[in-house]
């Protein structure tokens, strides 16, 4: 099996040095996130996000499908990550490895077991209908943070998506385009995002953010989720040494301080979209707060 080139002895023991100076070798500050670009396609749904150069595409796509006969008045989300030679050499193309089945789990955790996404309001017809709606994640480079890049592409793309408007009468269902009504946003109750913390010397060295470097030589990685209201929604520490409990809610305290300025990353990224689709002003006429 392929596996990453790791860095050789003298670059670890540089990295590490460096580290006890708390020097990055990127410039940054130990707290400090990389640059972050967030833009859209075309069409709704498809975000492509870069943190550095880690890089993550994802697109969001929904049909009409019959419910599952244990939920009938929940409509159905699909979340698959797909990892592939182009963003790593460690990476097989048709086989899933132990990093997409994390990658898929925590996100689905994140989103819709922490009940950001409701599958109730995917509902259209208890029992007969109901939207499968799908996210497809395909990371693009894999340098560092994976799994918070990925986060913040699944939510972009999710807050940006609009699903097709229907209308039940009389036990009639109509699915209606978007000439004939304008496509409705999904009911999201909160925005939780991943952030990516390593490390080191025993945890006395916190990095948020790693570089693929930086977590190849580092002691233990955490992750924590958390939306801009600050709840928590997951804190996962897969493995490495041992560490504090009282420096573990340090470390936690952290990621959540930092979801808040990501989350207004991506909106900001959402308003100059919608800004830019919208170039007749014809949104801004159909408010109604609007001036008459």
């Amino acid at each position: 099996m392929p596996r990453e080139a790791e860095p050789s002895i003298n670059e670890r023991e540089f990295i590490l040095e460096a580290l006890q100076q708390d020097i990055r070798l990127d410039g940054r500050a130990l707290d400090a996130y990389r640059d972050l670009s967030i833009s859209f396609g075309e069409g709704y749904g498809v975000a492509d996000v870069r943190l550095g150069k880690t890089r993550v595409l994802t697109k969001i796509s929904a049909t009409i499908t019959a419910p599952y006969p244990d939920r009938k008045f929940d409509g159905i989300f699909t979340l698959t990550t797909e990892l592939s030679p182009l963003a790593s050499p460690a990476f097989e193309l048709g086989r899933q490895s132990d990093l997409e089945t994390h990658l898929t789990l925590t996100l689905d955790t994140l989103l819709r077991r922490s009940n950001a996404l409701p599958t109730e309001s995917l509902c259209l017809i208890a029992g007969q209908r109901v939207w499968n709606l799908r996210a497809t994640l395909s990371p693009l480079v894999s340098s560092g943070s994976l799994l918070t890049c990925a986060s913040i592409s699944l939510l972009a793309a999710l807050l940006h998506y609009r699903i097709p408007s229907t209308e039940v009468r009389g036990g009639e269902l109509t699915v209606f385009n978007t000439l004939d009504r304008d496509p409705v946003p999904l009911a999201l109750l909160h925005h939780p995002l991943c952030i990516s913390l390593a490390f080191f010397h025993g945890g006395e060295k916190v990095l948020l953010d790693p570089t693929l470097q930086e977590e190849q030589v580092s002691e233990g990685e955490m992750t924590v989720g958390a939306n801009r209201e600050e709840e928590v929604v997951l804190v996962d520490k897969g493995g490495g040494v041992d560490v504090d409990a009282i420096i573990l809610l340090g470390w936690v305290s952290l990621g959540v301080r930092k979801v808040r300025k990501l989350t207004d990353a991506v909106v900001r990224a959402l308003e100059i979209d919608a800004k830019m689709r919208d170039k007749g002003g014809i949104s801004k006429e159909l408010q109604a707060e609007n001036e008459r």
